[in-house]
């Protein structure tokens, strides 16, 4: 699948210097930061949702032990 993307000059020297660093192409210095976003994205979203359910389980004791 085919994907144009319009960069700018900051853009055009970062993934340039990227590539040659890595020693990868242009295109999957992208597809890494994509996925990478990605996979970061997920995770917080488990956190949140994590930490919502154990503010419902315990946040009255949590209140408690905060007016102590």
């Amino acid at each position: 699948m085919a994907l144009t993307l319009r960069t700018d000059d900051e853009l055009e020297r970062a993934l340039t210097a990227l590539a040659e660093r890595e020693g990868s192409s242009r295109q999957e210095i992208i597809r890494r930061a994509v996925l990478e976003r990605y996979e970061r994205a997920g995770h917080q979203a488990r956190v949140d949702e994590s930490a919502q359910r154990m503010a419902e389980r315990w946040g009255d004791v949590l209140d408690r032990l905060g007016s102590v």
